[in-house]
């Protein structure tokens, strides 16, 4: 399929999760084999929350990542530009509905952000960085997790066939056959890893790490908000 250009992307990418949101989770969690769960929960461990402090999701989807939040002592807020997921979320936090590069919050006021496969789904990911950073107390930690390609040659191959031809047909067969052909697709969007570290420090933020996950089929990246 085309990929949506950057003036249509917005839209054609709200429309798409509208539509792929009463069977999301399901689908997750069939295509990474459950993996996802654990994924999230590393994520937040990594945030070093205290107790009380409060977190922003970034496309936060049906609130998995707010759930984990909440789990391990945090206060969870979510955003999603997606009204649909908004209204499938499984969640007690709060939900609003929003663009993630431009959040109705003040300057400072999340003591952390995390953000769970939505880099590519964004218009301006040094935007989004930049926005992190603004609503980030200094200090403050961010935790996003994305897809990925594995390093060894023989996992490339495996994983190039699992995400391009077995996702898409578990995503037809269960929910929104177009959709799932999209967001392999997408991975056209994903700037390589050290891009990435390179955005967020001129963001603000240091001690940029990147974990692997599921074998190299994802990414963890952690990051420090600069004093």
């Amino acid at each position: 399929m085309t990929l949506p250009s950057k003036g249509e992307k917005a839209t054609q990418v709200r429309e798409m999760f509208d539509r792929i949101a009463p069977r999301y989770d399901l689908v997750n969690r069939i295509m990474t084999f459950g993996m996802d769960s654990g994924w999230r929960r590393r994520a937040v461990a990594l945030l070093r929350l205290e107790p009380g402090a409060i977190v922003g999701d970034v496309a936060c989807g049906t609130g998995d990542l707010c759930r984990e939040v909440q789990a391990q002592g945090g206060v969870a807020v979510g955003f999603d530009l997606s009204y649909g997921m908004l209204t499938s979320a499984t969640t007690t936090a709060p939900l609003v509905q929003s663009d993630g590069s431009k959040l109705p919050l003040r300057d400072g006021s999340l003591y952390g952000v995390t953000c769970g496969f939505a880099l590519r789904n964004v218009v301006d990911i040094g935007e989004l960085f930049a926005e992190f950073a603004r609503v980030t107390t200094p200090r403050g930690r961010i935790a996003i997790i994305e897809v990925a390609r594995p390093n060894s040659k023989v996992l490339q191959a495996g994983h190039s066939f699992y995400f391009n031809k077995i996702v898409p047909m578990i995503g037809g067969l269960l929910s929104d056959k177009d959709a799932y052909r999209y967001l392999p697709e997408s991975v056209a969007y994903l700037p390589p890893t050290d891009d990435l570290k390179l955005m967020l420090n001129k963001a603000g933020f240091e001690e940029v790490a990147v974990r692997s996950l599921g074998m190299g089929a994802a990414q963890l990246i952690t990051a420090t908000r600069s004093n």
